[in-house]
């Protein structure tokens, strides 16, 4: 469903991203850790459209984002690490607004799918309140009713439970793992259980590199009776 084709990123003589490459199914949950500034983030923004890579392409659901952005932006739903929205629209009003970008025309339309997307994510308590009036956690959980609010075959989610009480983190858990039946999740984190409660592959990137691609059963077997936040330490400061 995506396919990341050594993709490179420069800012100036800093190389962020180097010839990152990898293979995400319909199915998966992908753990994407790495420390601050390893180019998580940027590897995001590239595979979605928002940044031009310097080299290197990425597929998403074989169509390349290169060639196609916008067809590449119809099959992704994306939480971006600071969650976009308008602070003076209620949460009714902006997810209404995106379902009508998303290409829902009519307000039947726009109102089931907006419906749907506050159930999935418990927003009905909230929904006439502006944004701005909103807590972190139910900030965070706006951002991700819109990204999935069109029902896409493939989600990248960064940090999608950052702000989050432990209740409402196990919530969002849970729905990420009912709707990677059918979707290819990239999930980007820095809580390491999160990790190892919902995702079947883990890759962890330093330096603008992949240093690991492994189940994290397999990841764990590289240092039995260590701690996954050992292994990872581990990994992020070696010269790999």
């Amino acid at each position: 469903m995506i396919e990341v084709r050594g993709l490179v990123k420069t800012f100036g003589a800093k190389r962020a991203v180097d010839g990152v490459s990898f293979v995400v199914r319909r199915g998966d949950i992908l753990g994407f850790l790495g420390p601050n500034g390893a180019g998580k983030s940027t590897t995001m923004k590239m595979i979605t459209g928002f940044l031009r890579p310097t080299a290197g392409t990425a597929l998403v659901d074989g169509i390349d984002v290169e060639a196609d952005p916008v067809a590449v932006k119809r099959r992704l739903g994306y939480l971006p690490e600071s969650s976009a929205g308008y602070p003076e629209m209620t949460v009714q009003e902006f997810l209404g607004f995106i379902a009508e970008i998303r290409g829902f025309r009519t307000p039947a339309a726009r109102r089931a799918q907006v419906d749907r997307a506050v159930g999935l994510t418990h927003l009905g308590s909230v929904r006439t309140q502006t944004i701005e009036t909103l807590s972190k956690g139910y900030k965070q959980r706006v951002g991700f009713a819109q990204a999935l609010l069109h029902d896409p075959p493939a989600l990248v989610l960064d940090e999608p439970t950052d702000g989050l009480d432990p209740n409402q983190k196990n919530e969002v858990r849970t729905l990420i793992r009912s709707m990677a039946v059918e979707k290819a999740v990239i999930l980007s984190t820095h809580i390491l259980e999160e990790v190892e409660a919902i995702c079947n592959r883990v890759i962890i990137i330093s330096r603008g590199r992949v240093v690991a691609d492994e189940t994290p059963a397999q990841l764990q077997a590289r240092q039995p009776g260590a701690r996954l936040d050992e292994i990872f330490r581990n990994l992020t400061q070696s010269d790999l």
